[in-house]
């Protein structure tokens, strides 16, 4: 194929959006259709990947003779010069142009002439978009994992701190068994885990090239597409032309990821701001993650956790709506797909946000002033083993004693409920029965039944892989360290 001749720039350059297409249409565009159509002024955030698609291509068309190494220089003069302008602020954005690759495409025809023309030889804004998009997103996703990361850390400090401070555990949001208030935090840890592991899954499928697929149909041109997707960093090229300029799997998939990311933030969220009660008072949280009240002065409101669980809604809602955005299309590329940028660059905006802020809000942050870590949660230890304390929480290790001593444990179960219900009439907790009454339940209840019943001895007996034992929760708490690095 010969190679097309560079031209210096002419004055009829694209400069707006009726050039891209105008010579089938007889009027112009309303200015109302603009407004709706438009969407440079939020998918602008995509000019980095867009110029970098659009260099990867230039050098495959170069490399394939499909243009000349002139044209291909003056390419790659005119995006460095318009990375500046953007960077600097300096480049004009157009409503006219309708999106981020026309504005950017315009701005290099002005620059370079029939060169910048030339680059969208072998595309179409279909793949182009689809390729931007994943390349976006799969730097967003990289970004989202560095804060997952230290949102553990953050987690894991904080558990290797408290890892004997005793938590009341509960089921049914009643005192259930006695815990390691590390060990509840580590749950969390794993939690965030596996949303990393859910995030790096995703990024693999998002990591695929549509560039080249062209409008629906491939292209005549001689394009080699592993040769660009080498060049991004991708890994592998996206196999039917079809599927490639349609598909959103990617950022329903992310969408779900996050929404679970969050709902796992939400949760948290809930136990923070029910610890910081003064129903509870397990724990404060710094003063500049609260507000106060603008009628009641005693007040110190969990803001952050409070705003963070509202926040879940909003990305599950972006999820519902990128589903119902693709229920009903039809292949291939439809302008319907113009709509799932805006929540999804909102979806990762606020899952980016709000594991920042939690990370320093759990984890704390450096007083430059002191050089000292100053907290963000504040653990008060006697408030949370006095509530353990209050719902027979060893009830269970006494049924495991009985168990140990012959009983079956469903009848040991039973007695167990009884010995409870006396407590209850002395208003006292199982621990502090008399070793005669606790007999006159069951003859085989020996002065050793105390350890049992105990919150330290509970702890301490429950040293199984994933259990509540101090023992286990400093293994896990190292195995995290080793993980997290």
């Amino acid at each position: 194929m010969p190679k097309a001749q560079a031209s210096a720039p002419s004055h009829n350059q694209l400069d707006t959006k009726a050039q891209a297409w105008s010579a089938l249409f007889s009027e112009p565009m309303s200015d109302l259709v603009k407004r709706y159509t438009s969407s440079v002024f939020f998918d602008k955030r995509l000019w980095q990947a867009d110029i970098a698609g659009s260099l990867a291509h230039a050098e495959m068309l170069a490399a394939q003779g499909i243009i000349g190494a002139q044209d291909h220089a003056d390419i790659q003069r005119g995006m460095a010069q318009i990375t500046s302008e953007i960077e600097s602020g300096q480049f004009e954005w157009k409503l006219d142009l309708e999106d981020v690759h026309l504005n950017i495409e315009a701005r290099l025809t002005q620059l370079v002439g029939d060169a910048g023309k030339r680059l969208h030889t072998g595309r179409s804004r279909n793949d182009q978009v689809a390729t931007d998009v994943r390349l976006w997103l799969r730097g967003e996703i990289d970004l989202i994992g560095g804060l997952l990361t230290d949102l553990q850390k953050a987690l894991v400090e904080v558990a290797e701190k408290n890892v004997d401070v005793i938590l009341p555990g509960f089921t049914h949001l009643q005192v259930a068994q006695p815990v390691s208030f590390a060990h509840h935090l580590l749950a969390y840890v794993e939690m965030f885990a596996r949303d990393a592991e859910r995030m790096a899954d995703v990024r693999r499928r998002t990591n695929v090239l549509p560039l080249g697929s062209a409008a629906l149909a491939g292209t005549t041109y001689p394009l080699d597409r592993e040769r660009v997707a080498k060049t991004l960093g991708m890994d592998g090229v996206c196999q039917n032309s079809l599927d490639a300029v349609s598909d959103r799997d990617f950022a329903i998939e992310f969408t779900a990821a996050a929404s679970l990311c969050m709902v796992h933030v939400s949760r948290l969220s809930e136990e923070l701001i029910i610890w910081m009660s003064q129903n509870f008072g397990f724990i404060k949280i710094a003063d500049r993650f609260t507000t106060g009240s603008s009628i009641m002065p005693q007040k110190k409101n969990p803001d952050v956790p409070e705003l963070a669980r509202g926040k879940t809604g909003r990305v599950v809602g972006h999820l519902m709506g990128l589903i119902t955005l693709m229920k009903g299309q039809p292949l291939a590329y439809n302008k319907d797909n113009q709509e799932d940028k805006e929540p999804l660059f909102d979806t990762v905006d606020t899952l980016k946000d709000t594991l920042r802020i939690f990370a320093e809000m759990v984890g704390g942050q450096m007083n430059p002033a002191s050089g000292a870590k100053e907290g963000g949660i504040t653990v008060n230890p006697q408030a949370m083993e006095d509530a353990a304390k209050k719902g027979y929480a060893t009830a269970t290790d006494l049924a495991d004693y009985l168990v140990k001593k012959g009983l079956p444990f469903r009848d040991a179960h039973e007695t167990v409920a009884h010995a409870v219900k006396a407590a209850q009439s002395h208003a006292c907790d199982l621990s502090e029965l008399p070793l005669a009454v606790l007999q006159g339940f069951h003859a085989s209840i020996e002065k050793g039944v105390y350890e049992c019943l105990s919150l330290r001895g509970s702890l301490g007996a429950r040293n199984t892989l994933g259990g509540t034992a101090p023992a286990q929760v400093r293994a896990q708490i190292a195995r995290h360290q080793a993980r997290l690095g």
